[in-house]
């Protein structure tokens, strides 16, 4: 009797340890559900205002609506980790599970949506123009001749050259911190991107008082979630972003990672409407 009670809690013991292991396998699933498992989420670690990196502190109007959302989730802050997702590896890294979700300036697109799906948007920016304070640069329409700078698998500087400015001269740096050193230095006239990233950089104490952010917006940009092709999490991830809207903490947000930057979010279009998901 005292052999089979032994044997009988040695494969009782076994059973939970295979148990343990299958559900240790569980990928991005169980890290999208709150169980205990830390959450991955990419942001820039590049972009002053939005998603932001320094000595192991993040910050910007990014992250905060991503610690929002996780906490929503069922994640405390301590079980997020930041992962640097830049703006051309982002679909790369949704596809190869090496991100959870992705908070990153995302602007949803028809061609991006074949490849990864998207909760939100969270926020609608305009594309817009960063130039020197002396420039004489008013809108995308001044640009023929001009060079113009945007990064690396940006769709910014495209559109401007396919639809206004046909021709411009484009330039790609991999941050555009990097761009704002090349007009530094006379080698481009422009930086394109959304106004809300513009205003960030402007802002900085490096830059203050050395460029404007031109303030004539001509495209619509919706920032989106970048969460994996199919993903279950698209509703929860939505529903979390209207309570952040409801309760004043988005707009909060706004203001705190744009301070000094005189700029103000375009109320026609934020707060946002959830796009219905796929």
């Amino acid at each position: 009797m005292r052999k089979t009670r032994y044997a009988a809690a040695a494969m009782a013991a076994a059973a939970a340890l295979t148990l343990s292991a299958c559900g240790g396998d569980s990928g991005s699933d169980s890290a999208a559900s709150g169980d205990g498992e830390n959450i991955r989420i990419g942001i820039k670690f590049d972009q002053p205002g939005l998603g932001f990196a320094e000595s192991g502190d993040y910050s910007g109007f990014d992250v905060d609506v991503a610690k929002y959302v996780a906490n929503e989730l069922g994640y405390s802050e301590d079980q997020i980790e930041f992962i640097e997702t830049p703006s051309a590896q982002r679909e790369n890294m949704l596809e190869n599970d090496q991100v959870d979700m992705i908070f990153a300036t995302y602007s949803i697109t028809d061609t991006r949506k074949e490849k990864v799906s998207f909760a939100g948007p969270y926020f609608v920016a305009g594309q817009d123009l960063l130039v020197r304070s002396d420039s004489d640069i008013t809108g995308p329409e001044d640009l023929n001749g001009k060079t113009l700078c945007s990064v690396t698998g940006s769709t910014s500087a495209q559109k401007v050259k396919d639809g206004i400015a046909n021709d411009v001269n484009l330039v790609e740096q991999p941050s555009y911190a990097e761009c704002v050193t090349a007009m530094q230095g006379g080698s481009i006239d422009a930086v394109t991107t959304d106004d809300i990233i513009l205003a960030g950089l402007a802002s900085t104490d490096a830059n203050k008082g050395q460029f404007k952010v031109v303030g004539n917006t001509f495209s619509e940009e919706k920032y989106g979630v970048g969460i994996q092709k199919g993903s279950d999490k698209c509703e929860d991830i939505n529903a979390a972003i209207e309570k952040m809207i409801e309760d004043g903490a988005w707009e909060e947000a706004i203001k705190k990672n744009t301070e000094g930057a005189d700029y103000t979010f375009n109320a026609e279009l934020n707060p946002p409407t959830m796009d219905a998901c796929a």
